[in-house]
C-alpha cells in the first residue's frame, strides 16, 4: 500500500477505549462504515489497566476477608496469605475473556480495525503508518494516563502508578499512597485486606473530595476501623530511597517510610503528538474543549471520554460514544446529562453517588430551599446481614425532586443505578415513596429514605 492509498469511511475512531468502541460498535449498528484505530489493545485502559482489573482485585480481596472473618459468621475458615501469582491469573482470565468477547463483537459488525499509532494528517484523516483513513466524522478517543508529581518519578519497583501495582507479584508489607481519590482509595482497600499496612496522604481535607462531606467522613472513619491511616490536608514535599524502601517528605515536616509509594494524583488526557492542534482542535491543558453534543472546535470532529474535561469515568465515556453515533447517524439524540453521571468508589466500604452534594445545593439553591435527610444503613435487613455500616443520604429542593442522591456500604454501587433514575427524572420523594422494593434487599433504604423524606417515615426518623 503506498503513501497516497486513502480508505474512506463514514466514521473514524481515534481510540478503541470505552468511548472508542461504543461510538464505533453503535455507528456501525446503524449501518455506518467505520474505522476503528487502536495503538495498544481493544478495550483500553478501563479493560486492561482499569475498572475491570482493579475490581478483580477487589473482589478478590473481599473474599480475603470474608476467610479471615469467617468465625464470625460461624464458619470455619483460615487465611494461610495471599497467592499473587493466583490472584492475577484470576484477574488476567476475567480480563481475558472480557477482551475475546469484545473482539469478536466489534469483527462480526464489520468494523475495520486498525492497529497502530494514528495521527491526524488532515482535519478528518488519520495516519496510521503507510494508510490514510478519512472520515466523514472524526471521534477523537484517546483516554487517559496516569499523572505523577515532581520528585516522584515512577521506576516501577519502589515507586508505583496504577498501571504497575497491577502487576506487583508481591503484598508489599506496607504501602504510602499519595492521593486519596478514587484510585487511591481503591488500591488502599486492596492491599489492606491482602495484609499490609497502608497510608494515604491526600492534599485535600477530606477523601474522596469530589463526593458529599458525609460521605467522605463515613469512609474515612470506617478505613481507620480497618487500620488504614488517613494523612489528609498536607501535600507531598519529596522522596528519597532507603535500604528498605522510600521515605516520603510531607508538608507539615513529617516523614513517612514505606516499602513501595503509590502515586495516585489523578489521570491526564493523552493529546499530544496527535496532530489535534495543527488541525484545528482547540485543547485546554491537554484536554480537548468541546460543546455539550461533543463537538470539538473543527467540523466534523467530535471528542469523548477521558481526553474531555469532566469525570474521567469508563461509563461516561461510553455513553458519549454512543451519543455520538447517534448524532453523526442524524438520529438527533439528547446530550449527556453530566450531572446524572453516577460515581462508585469500590473500596471497603464503597461510596457512590449521583447529582449534587450538600454544599453544592446550598451554594445553587440557597439553604431554604434545600432539605436533606439520612437514614442509617442500621435499620436495613441485608446490611444487617452483611455486617456493613453506612447510609442513604438524600438531598432535595424544598417540595421539589431530589437533586442528589450519596451512600455509603459495602456493595451500594449496585443501588447507584436506581439513584440515577430518581435523579435523571426528577422524580420528587412522594414518587418514590409508593415503590415496592424487594426483601431482604438494601434497596429497601432507598425506599425507606424516601418514605421519611415524603413525611411517611418507617424505620426512619423524618
Amino acid at each position: 500500500m503506498t503513501d497516497d492509498t486513502e480508505e474512506t469511511f463514514d466514521l473514524v475512531v481515534l481510540g478503541a477505549g470505552s468511548g472508542g468502541y461504543a461510538a464505533a460498535l453503535r455507528a456501525a449498528q446503524l449501518g455506518l462504515s467505520v474505522a476503528l484505530v487502536e495503538k495498544d489493545r481493544l478495550g483500553g485502559t478501563c479493560l486492561h489497566l482499569g475498572c475491570i482489573p482493579t475490581k478483580a482485585l477487589l473482589h478478590a480481596a473481599e473474599v480475603a476477608d470474608a476467610a479471615r472473618d469467617g468465625a464470625s459468621f460461624g464458619v470455619r475458615s483460615t487465611l494461610d496469605g495471599i497467592d499473587m501469582d493466583g490472584v492475577h491469573r484470576y484477574k488476567d482470565g476475567v480480563v481475558g475473556r472480557l477482551y475475546k468477547g469484545l473482539t469478536g463483537l466489534v469483527r462480526s459488525r464489520g468494523i475495520t480495525l486498525v492497529e497502530g499509532a494514528g495521527r491526524l494528517v488532515g482535519p478528518r484523516t488519520v495516519a496510521v503508518d503507510d494508510r490514510r483513513l478519512t472520515g466523514r466524522a472524526l471521534v477523537v478517543a484517546t483516554g487517559s494516563r496516569a499523572r505523577t508529581l515532581p520528585g516522584l518519578e515512577v521506576d516501577g519497583t519502589r515507586v508505583l502508578t496504577s498501571d504497575e501495582a497491577l502487576r506487583l507479584d508481591r503484598v508489599p508489607a506496607s504501602v504510602v499512597v499519595v492521593g486519596g481519590g478514587v484510585i487511591g482509595c481503591e488500591f488502599a482497600s486492596v492491599w489492606r485486606s491482602f495484609g499490609a499496612e497502608v497510608t494515604i496522604v491526600e492534599a485535600l481535607p477530606r477523601l474522596v473530595p469530589a463526593e458529599d462531606e458525609a460521605s467522605s467522613a463515613a469512609l474515612e472513619r470506617a478505613f481507620r476501623k480497618r487500620g488504614i491511616t488517613a494523612r489528609t490536608g498536607v501535600g507531598f514535599r519529596g522522596l528519597e530511597h532507603t535500604d528498605t524502601g522510600v521515605r516520603l517528605s510531607l508538608a507539615d515536616d513529617s516523614t513517612l517510610e514505606a516499602e513501595v509509594v503509590l502515586v495516585a494524583v489523578g489521570r491526564g488526557p493523552v493529546t499530544e503528538d496527535l496532530g489535534l492542534e495543527e488541525h484545528g482542535i482547540t485543547l485546554d491543558r491537554g484536554f480537548v474543549v468541546t460543546d455539550e453534543r461533543c463537538r470539538t472546535s473543527s467540523e466534523g470532529v467530535y471528542a469523548v471520554g477521558d481526553v474531555v474535561p469532566g469525570l474521567q469515568l469508563a461509563h461516561r465515556g461510553f455513553a458519549q460514544g454512543l451519543f455520538v453515533a447517534e448524532d453523526i447517524a442524524g438520529l438527533s439524540p439528547r446530550p449527556v446529562d453530566e450531572e446524572s453521571i453516577p460515581k462508585v468508589t469500590y473500596s471497603d466500604p464503597e461510596v457512590a453517588s449521583v447529582g449534587l452534594t450538600e454544599v453544592d445545593a446550598r451554594a445553587r439553591y440557597g439553604d431554604e430551599d434545600v432539605q436533606t435527610l439520612t437514614y442509617d444503613l442500621a435499620g436495613n435487613g441485608k446490611s444487617q446481614i452483611l455486617r456493613t455500616q453506612g447510609f442513604v443520604k438524600l438531598v432535595r429542593r424544598t417540595d421539589g425532586p431530589v437533586v442528589g442522591i450519596h451512600m455509603v456500604g459495602a456493595r451500594v454501587g449496585e443501588m447507584v443505578s436506581e439513584a440515577q433514575l430518581i435523579h435523571g427524572w426528577e422524580a420528587h420523594p412522594e414518587d418514590v415513596a409508593p415503590l415496592v422494593h424487594a426483601h431482604p434487599t438494601q434497596g429497601e433504604a432507598l425506599g425507606e429514605a424516601h418514605l421519611a423524606l415524603a413525611g411517611s417515615p418507617l424505620h426512619a426518623h423524618a
